[in-house]
């Protein structure tokens, strides 16, 4: 492979991280809000033991676990960018 096509596919690559790497630390963010969240509904459901603070709770459950599913993709993407990029550095030197 010509040494320039490498070259554009690593800064593919370096732009890709860099958009998910952002995006992952909005999720990281956001995972601790639901979190906390999803914390005080579980305490209220406690207190309250109310079927309404039950379902609460339950949401917010489903909602700290949608935003894990969605961060955990991101962190596989971002594993296999990375080793992309690895293996388009490998090349690069080769050549």
């Amino acid at each position: 492979m010509f040494r320039s096509s490498i070259e554009k596919k690593l800064s593919a690559v370096a732009r890709e991280l860099k958009t998910l790497r952002q995006e992952l630390g909005i999720v990281e963010e956001q995972l601790i809000q639901v979190s906390d969240e999803a914390e005080e509904s579980r305490l209220r459901a406690l207190v309250s033991e109310t079927p309404l603070a039950t379902e609460e709770q339950r949401e917010s459950a489903k909602a700290v676990a949608a935003v894990k599913r969605d961060r955990d993709a991101k962190l596989k993407r971002l594993h296999g960018l990375e080793q992309k990029q690895d293996a388009l550095l490998d090349r690069l030197t080769a050549s």
